[in-house]
């Protein structure tokens, strides 16, 4: 999708859903990944529109992409699974600390710290 801009999900599912059987050994994760990966390129411009509201110095432009593909799928786990917030989060910021920068952990927290604020004053069921 962003790094490749060639694939789409919908004509490359079957190679999706393989790669992800391999990697993952469990029909279960693969389901609930692929899953992460359709609804964040089907809702890719809410949670743009999600994280520019969050992140008043970086629209989603300018940020690292890894970061920005960390809080992307954060957000929608967020709006669009039953994951509780705080496991969400903590992920988020693990993936942030093994593949972004220094800075990137922090920047995640915060970002995602502002949303879980937000959810936990408005609590909302999780959008299919």
């Amino acid at each position: 999708m962003e790094f490749n801009p060639g694939f789409d999900t919908a004509e490359d599912g079957e190679a999706l859903e393989t790669f992800l059987r391999g990697r993952l050994h469990s029909s279960t994760l693969a389901a609930f990944a692929a899953g992460i990966v359709h609804g964040v390129a089907r809702h890719r411009a809410e949670l743009d529109a999600e994280l520019d509201a969050r992140s008043t110095r970086w629209p989603v432009s300018r940020m690292a992409a890894t970061d920005r593909t960390v809080l992307r799928i954060a957000v929608h786990e967020l709006r669009h699974t039953d994951t509780p917030g705080p496991v969400v989060v903590d992920e988020a910021i693990e993936l942030a600390r093994r593949y972004g920068t220094e800075a990137s952990p922090r920047f995640v927290a915060g970002i995602l710290g502002s949303l879980l604020d937000s959810l936990a004053a408005n609590p909302q069921p999780p959008v299919a």
